[in-house]
């Protein structure tokens, strides 16, 4: 492993002089924006200047267009041909037609206003042209009232000031926005040179930081793979180990049941001599489970896989433990699950759930209810990120505490009167060798949830 460090290194160097090479690029492309947004500057400016000129013609092409119009109409007024009218109408509606299309190009509130008081102005005019043709055809051209000239006049009058009104709003609004974009564009350039001199005093800094925190992190997993190659050669030397102490033990333990067995013929009944043999079987009971888990945790067997629907270790669980756990008030539930299947050893998941229930029932003191599930997902375990089926035991007990929680899965760390600390060490690397994991999830006075998480095996 010491090897891999100068390769490891030069990954890291050559990764820096790559993000150096970036901020350099970013940076030069930041200048190219600049020179960009420059030359678009001058494009909007010349466009906008323009639409200025344009905003002008609306001006003089209403003015003209709404003389031609009064033209005829006073042309009819005088000589009241019919032909004469026709003209009027037609003009009329190009003009009509001319201020609708206005619409689309205005982009202030103003000129809105302006635009539909022209409107409405016009629709008054037309009502007195209407009104003078209708008199016109009725009585004559020489006997129609004189005051209704006058009206005519003032509402083309009226109509020629809102032209010269949308001119001028529509002049300054073009202005204003030239005004803006050139400010705006001006301040553009200003930020964007102001954050590339950022930019690379933040490249310099962040080269350095990344530099510390990928060499950090490189570190720690150097030590971690270095500490778990150790702590396995323990675990293989604990093993051997293991073997020989459990052989040793075991011999004078079954030397001692049996001697105990032959006294015990001999005290009566509730004698003190029957009880003290009792206490004695029991404790050598107890010291051959501490020997047999130590053993189970120092040379775990390996797995006999085979494929199983997820729901039946569960199932089993459930029917040996249901009715114990009944009689202390504690309900196990068993949830209907999906079709899932895992590829694992059928004893020894069932081990692996049995201690995780029992332990679900001493967390609890005398009623709650320890709820089984399976469901479907997708996690990263020792093999990636992938779809596993997670076996759940959720209890309503009083959750873990945060100072338990720290040396949960440590080796003969126990809460226990009478625990050995072996039960969670055990089951967690019993899901290890199925290449799964044991995680939990747990609330003060809340409850707790563990899950195993294993491999999904598909269809």
């Amino acid at each position: 492993m010491r090897s891999e460090i100068p390769t490891i290194g030069l990954r890291l160097r050559l990764r820096l002089v790559a993000l150096a090479l970036g901020l350099g690029l970013m940076g030069a492309l930041i200048v190219a924006v600049t020179v960009s947004s420059q030359r678009q500057a001058d494009e909007v400016s010349a466009h906008l200047s323009q639409l200025d000129q344009e905003s002008f013609s609306i001006g003089e092409h209403f003015r003209t267009a709404l003389r031609g119009v009064i033209d005829k109409m006073r042309a009819y007024r005088t000589s009241g041909e019919p032909a004469l009218w026709d003209e009027f109408l037609h003009a009329s509606s190009d003009l009509k037609i001319w201020v609708d299309h206005q619409a689309p190009a205005l982009t202030t509130d103003r000129e809105t206003d302006i635009l539909q008081e022209i409107g409405a102005t016009y629709e008054e005019y037309l009502r007195v042209a209407e009104k003078l043709h209708h008199e016109i055809q009725t009585l004559g051209e020489a006997d129609v009232p004189r005051n209704d000239v006058p009206e005519l006049i003032e509402v083309g009058r009226r109509l020629g000031d809102l032209g010269q009104g949308l001119s001028r709003a529509h002049y300054e609004s073009r202005n204003q926005i030239v005004a803006g974009a050139s400010r705006k564009l001006a301040e553009l350039r200003l930020s964007v040179v102001g954050l590339l001199a950022l930019l690379f005093v933040f490249g310099i800094a962040l080269a350095g930081v990344v530099y510390r925190q990928m060499l950090a992190p490189l570190r720690v997993r150097l030590g971690e793979s270095m500490a778990l190659a150790e702590r396995n050669e323990k675990l293989a030397s604990l093993g051997m180990l293991a073997a020989g102490v459990a052989h040793e033990i075991r011999t004078p333990l079954t030397a001692l049941k049996a001697a105990l067995f032959i006294q015990q013929k001999k005290f009566s009944p509730g004698s003190p001599e029957r009880a003290d043999s009792e206490l004695i079987h029991r404790e050598i009971g107890r010291l051959e489970r501490i020997v047999d888990d130590f053993l189970e945790f120092a040379r775990p067997a390996d797995p006999e896989l085979t494929v199983m629907p997820a729901e039946v270790p569960l199932h089993e669980v459930h029917a040996l433990l249901s009715g114990q756990l009944a009689r202390s008030g504690i309900d196990l539930i068993c949830e209907s699950s999906p079709q899932l299947k895992i590829k694992a050893d059928p004893a020894q998941i069932k081990q692996v759930l049995i201690n995780l229930v029992q332990n679900a029932a001493e967390s609890m003191e005398e009623h709650g209810t320890i709820t089984l599930r399976a469901r479907h997902d997708r996690q990263h375990i020792s093999n990636g990120e992938m779809d596993v089926v997670v076996l759940e035991v959720a209890d309503t007990g009083k959750g873990i505490a945060p100072e338990v929680q720290k040396r949960l899965f440590d080796p003969f760390f126990t809460t226990k009167a009478r625990g050995t600390g072996l039960g969670l060490p055990i089951a967690a690397r019993i899901v290890q060798k199925h290449g799964g994991a044991l995680r939990y999830q747990t609330e003060i006075n809340q409850g707790s949830t563990f899950r195993v998480i294993l491999p999904e095996v598909s269809a």
